[in-house]
């Protein structure tokens, strides 16, 4: 069974709104014969009468009338449908699915998805906060367009993602207003086995960049005093600030309790050498895509919009 095709409901309106199969025709660009063809085959393939034939003259028979109400319908959807096609790929509608790691999505990434909104108010963008290997996972399986993370991404993962650096921040180690540290704001690199350390769960992207700072520091984690570990950089800082402690957070978690005094960034001077410079830990925001899979028209503009952020 063949089935009907559009351009057979598209003939069969045609016929049914002129009564004549030569102007249809005419409507339509194509020839007389392929408007009879067309009907003819409808007849066929469902065994009934769509137009019955009087002299010259035809009218249109009840099953006609009824596809005349089901094919409208069926067009005028096809019509929506293909509008809707065109106006995905002009960025007038859609969605993008966005995974982001906590501290750029929390302090980052706002205000570059308020500028895509402000450009494209009709795009819905739906925005999934995790650690870093979640977001990479997600990324890797299609949860999302694409995924933002402060974290390496792990080497299982490297030949199914595609990465680029769309931004950067800095780590800083910071206490409360009553740990020692708060009125020294520096101390050597050999203190900081010293004191005890709140810090992020496994799989957060501050807790990779820090512990690799403390690697190339010299010093092993396990030489760290961790009496917290949290799945927040908000549970952390609050818990510093209350007291706790010393953490590795990133700058843009803190500004504003740097501003108010309730948080004091440390300066870690590297004394190995004897050199005395600072020890700082630079890190990179990632950009993530799949490999493969097909990319949208929006994720493509917004994409290119974080690149030009730089």
């Amino acid at each position: 069974m063949a089935g009907m095709t559009l351009d057979q409901l598209r003939i069969f309106i045609a016929v049914a709104e002129h009564l004549h199969f030569t102007r249809a025709a005419e409507e339509l660009y194509i020839t007389q014969p392929a408007v009879s063809a067309a009907i003819h085959s409808l007849e066929q393939e469902y065994g009934v009468k769509l137009f019955h034939r009087i002299g010259r003259h035809i009218e249109i028979a009840e099953a006609g009338k009824l596809l005349q109400v089901e094919a409208q319908k069926i067009l005028d959807q096809v019509t929506l449908t293909e509008r809707g096609l065109r106006e995905l790929n002009n960025l007038q509608r859609g969605e993008l699915k966005l995974g982001s790691s906590l501290t750029i999505g929390n302090y980052w990434l706002p205000s570059k998805i308020s500028k895509f909104k402000s450009q494209y108010p009709g795009i819905q963008i739906n925005c999934t906060l995790a650690n870093t290997e979640e977001i990479c996972l997600g990324t890797a399986t299609g949860e999302f367009d694409l995924g933002l993370v402060e974290g390496e991404v792990k080497p299982a993962l490297r030949n199914t993602l595609e990465y680029e650096i769309v931004g950067s921040d800095r780590l800083q180690v910071v206490v409360g207003q009553t740990h020692p540290w708060f009125e020294q704001q520096k101390i050597y690199l050999t203190e900081l086995t010293q004191t005890p350390w709140v810090m992020r769960e496994s799989g957060s992207g501050t807790q990779q960049r820090f512990e690799e700072a403390l690697l190339n520091w010299g010093i092993n984690l396990g030489e760290l005093n961790v009496i917290l570990v949290f799945n927040s950089g908000e549970m952390a800082k609050a818990a510093v600030e209350s007291g706790v402690g010393a953490t590795g957070i990133s700058e843009l978690m803190v500004k504003k309790e740097l501003r108010l005094g309730t948080l004091q960034t440390i300066q870690v001077i590297d004394n190995r050498e004897g050199t005395g410079v600072n020890a700082e830990i630079f890190r990179p925001f990632f950009k993530l895509k799949h490999r493969q899979r097909f990319q949208t028209a929006l994720s493509k503009v917004f994409e290119q919009m974080l690149s030009t952020c730089l």
